[in-house]
């Protein structure tokens, strides 16, 4: 029985359209909300939770960041995490940082309850395509997009710089150096063969990396 969940997303009305979607089918669960990751993270660290729904596109830290925290902390708590991405771009990278399922945010809400339970219940949540993108990414590393081999971190630098963010801004939001912050860029810049912050902005905008 669901008896709690924590709806972690910057924009209110979609925090009151997952809200209202999971206490139709949940009646009597605590749903609580939370705008932003430090938020979340404060809340998750004073309830016990027995589901997140997670946006991985947040200002600030990340949702992917957060996944990372959460995970950290409570290894045992399942996270259900919903984005506008598709999950060809993000998918892969989000069930690897320890998400418990993927959804994208234009999903049916009888498919959101069906992932809901199923992550809820111990399983793991994959539409037939991403799953399909799982096994094509085990039997083989080539080919990928040069993106995927950014690391975590430099990944969320990546997308950070692509959304006009300073570099002193982005040492700021994620707790580092500038100069750690400077060493990242230069290494996405030398992995995805690319020169300046132009590039990248127009690489990850064309990829739909952000909104």
């Amino acid at each position: 029985m669901m008896q709690s969940v924590l709806i972690v997303d910057d924009h209110a009305v979609v925090r009151q359209g997952l809200k209202q979607i999971l206490a139709d089918e949940f009646v009597g669960a605590r749903i609580d909300e939370a705008g932003n990751a430090d938020e979340a993270l404060g809340m998750a660290l004073r309830h016990v939770y027995d589901l997140v729904l997670l946006d991985v596109s947040m200002p600030g830290r990340s949702g992917l960041e957060l996944l990372r925290d959460l995970k950290y902390q409570q290894p045992n708590l399942p996270v259900l995490v919903l984005s506008v991405h598709a999950e060809d771009q993000m998918g892969v990278r989000i069930l690897k940082a320890g998400a418990s399922g993927y959804a994208n945010k234009d999903c049916a809400p009888d498919e959101l309850i069906r992932a809901v339970t199923k992550v809820r219940a111990g399983g793991r949540y994959v539409s037939d395509a991403l799953a399909e993108r799982l096994v094509l990414d085990i039997q083989t590393d080539s080919g990928k997009p040069p993106h995927e081999l950014l690391s975590d971190r430099e990944f969320e630098v990546l997308c950070s710089i692509a959304r006009g963010r300073a570099v002193s801004e982005i040492a700021k939001d994620l707790s580092l150096s500038v100069k750690t912050v400077s060493t990242y860029r230069t290494r996405i810049l030398e992995k995805m063969k690319m020169r300046t912050n132009a590039e990248l902005t127009h690489y990850a905008v064309r990829e739909g990396l952000v909104d």
